[in-house]
């Protein structure tokens, strides 16, 4: 058995989505495009329905996949996580079928985070990723987690769009000519909508072992 960080993901009212194949395409874009900008044990893979899950050697990085799903998925698709770290066991000869404490802790955690979603009323923000480890460090990440959701929940799509240029290495600047507007307009911004705290946050996650 090893121990691994676990990611559990799933849609958001996923079926009253009309185009269903349009779903599946999208998530398989952008669950492609994280496997390569993380370094995944075990690759993000659709599994049942709209059910897909990764497994990562770090907690960190775990935890910054959850961030590009997300923010990569939104606006056209809201998504739910559960992660943990713990010992999983290959039950295939392939290894895709696995089980163990790792999977039954990111499993609990999803949970949790559909728990919030209807304890949520009206206009509330609303926490879309758990983690779940029986550590120290397992509850300070789910709180850093929660604490990063709601940071995301009040971002328009403009602000999404500079969120994900800043995660992938790109300039205030450059931003701003993509954008038409100012480097001025985008740096307040960045601080208005607390962007940079964002960043900064998923850097000291990523960093955690």
């Amino acid at each position: 058995m090893t121990a691994v960080a676990t990611l559990i993901g799933d849609v958001v009212g996923s079926r009253s989505v009309a185009d269903r194949r349009a779903l599946h395409a999208r998530l398989e874009e952008v669950l492609a495009d994280v496997n390569t900008r993380t370094e995944p044990l075990q690759a993000l893979r659709l599994t049942v329905g709209d059910e897909f899950q990764g497994a990562w050697r770090r907690r960190g990085e775990a935890a910054h996949a959850a961030l590009l799903l997300r923010v990569g998925l939104l606006p056209e698709v809201e998504t739910r996580y559960g992660l943990g770290r713990g010992e999983v066991t290959a039950l295939s000869d392939d290894g895709n079928i696995q089980d163990g404490p790792g999977w039954w802790q990111a499993r609990e955690a999803i949970s949790l985070a559909k728990a919030d979603e209807e304890r949520a009323r009206g206009d509330a923000r609303v926490v879309r990723t758990r983690w779940v480890e029986d550590s120290p460090t397992g509850l300070a990440l789910d709180a850093a987690l929660r604490h990063r959701d709601l940071l995301l929940a009040d971002l328009d799509e403009r602000s999404r769009r500079l969120l994900r240029g800043l995660l992938a290495g790109s300039t205030q600047r450059a931003l701003a000519e993509a954008e038409g507007i100012s480097p001025t307009a985008v740096s307040r911004r960045v601080r208005r909508d607390g962007l940079d705290q964002v960043v900064t946050l998923d850097a000291e996650l990523a960093a955690l072992a």
